[in-house]
């Protein structure tokens, strides 16, 4: 099995950017610690601030024969419809997963561009909901 994980804006300063809503970890290093946890599939990561860039990605994954990505668009996730359109162009599953819990958060994150179109909403479980993303595929 091969899972794409994709994140998007901003997500490069984890473990700086709000400790007290992302966390002390760099995405590299639970990145590490997920690939060791789960070392039957193959998973690869991809992190851009640019939109356009972010959806090349969610195309290459079509592509290259990846069976399911994990996508953080970060906020994106709440202006980019061409993004949105991305994620509805494709058939590979995507999972949309977001550290802190958006509906608990201002009122322009409670929408989704991603979500109509995405396997499944992981929202509110720190780093640990890409872990749980990646147990979903695997049902």
């Amino acid at each position: 099995m091969k899972i794409h994980i994709i994140n998007g804006p901003n997500l490069n300063l984890l473990g700086k950017r709000e400790p007290e809503t992302y966390g002390s970890k760099s995405f590299e290093d639970y990145f590490r610690e997920l690939q060791f946890a789960f070392k039957e599939i193959e998973l690869s990561y991809y992190q851009s601030n640019i939109e356009g860039e972010l959806i090349n990605e969610l195309h290459a994954a079509q592509q290259n024969g990846v069976d399911g990505v994990i996508f953080n668009a970060g906020g994106y996730t709440h202006t980019s419809v061409a993004i949105g359109d991305a994620v509805a162009g494709i058939s590979v599953p995507v999972i949309e997963v977001h550290i802190s819990n958006v509906m608990d958060r201002e009122e322009f994150r409670h929408v989704s561009y991603i979500s109509k179109n995405a396997a499944g909403i992981i929202s509110g479980f720190g780093l640990k909901g890409y872990e749980l993303a990646i147990k979903s595929f695997k049902l």
